[in-house]
């Protein structure tokens, strides 16, 4: 068997891949395993295939098409993306396009590759960390980057001061538009308004059942025979394994071409591999 089908075949079944893409994910990033497997749970139920219904949100983590686009633009480039984010412009609109609407389309689509699409959630939620810790002066905890998800960054600072200052003041008078529009995190079935650390705390909840919920086992790496300094498992690092155990075979030299790395995962991404 190749080093390219030793890769490739991670886990024995797709739960056990969707885990171990995780893993890869928290190993190469830093940020919390049960953190990234949990809201995987909570968006997709760790279905790299699920959409929304009433939106382009997409893959194991949701990510809307905007969303999406940003994170590969900014961190894509580490991961063997770098003709996903060459592609990506800003506009003076502040939203992220792509001129060619195939490139466009197999972009986005890579939101359904298991690996991509976790390191990409795990790299947003580091920078979202960042930001949190440098506001809050104290570590972001997991549920904290649950909450930077559900209302964005800029909205989580503000809650979280809030519940530093005041865990036990009601939420909804600060956030309104999020209490009118997720009626059943903000207020009880009585009606009554939850006080921030109650909220914080029911999303703490959320995210560990999801966990328990799982039974991952023992999750393990196939990243043994990775390229000095790979950052993840990307089909670029398959393409280079397999081209140099190609050249060891027929003792010449072979060398890849950025194409073909690109070829890869866009053939990766659109095969689910």
């Amino acid at each position: 068997m190749s080093a390219l089908a030793d890769i490739s075949a991670t886990g024995a079944s797709a739960g056990n891949r969707v885990t171990n893409a995780i893993a890869m994910a928290s190993r190469r990033t830093g940020v919390d395993f049960s953190y990234l497997l949990g809201q995987a749970k909570i968006e997709s139920s760790l279905n790299p295939s699920a959409r929304a219904a009433t939106s382009s949100a997409t893959g194991l983590y949701q990510f809307v098409d905007q969303s999406w686009l940003a994170v590969v633009d900014k961190h894509g480039a580490e991961y063997g993306l770098g003709w996903a984010a060459d592609a990506i412009s800003k506009g003076s609109n502040g939203r992220y396009y792509v001129s060619d609407p195939d490139l466009r389309q197999q972009i986005l689509d890579l939101r359904k590759h298991p690996e991509t699409a976790s390191v990409m959630a795990a790299e947003h939620a580091a920078d979202n960390k960042a930001y949190l810790e440098s506001r809050l002066g104290r570590e972001a905890e997991p549920v904290d980057l649950y909450l930077a998800h559900f209302l964005g960054v800029g909205g989580a600072s503000k809650f979280l001061s809030m519940n530093d200052r005041a865990p036990g003041a009601t939420a909804a008078s600060i956030f309104p538009a999020a209490a009118r529009a997720n009626r059943s995190i903000f207020y009880d079935k009585q009606g009554n308004a939850r006080s921030f650390a109650d909220i914080r705390d029911r999303f703490a909840s959320k995210l560990q059942k999801g966990v328990d919920s799982i039974g991952t086992g023992n999750v393990q790496y196939a990243d043994a025979s990775l390229p000095s300094g790979a950052k993840t498992v990307a089909p670029a690092d398959y393409v280079r394994i397999e081209t140099q155990r190609l050249a060891t075979q027929a003792d010449v030299t072979v060398r890849p071409e950025p194409q073909t790395a690109r070829l890869a995962y866009l053939m990766l991404a659109t095969l689910g591999r």
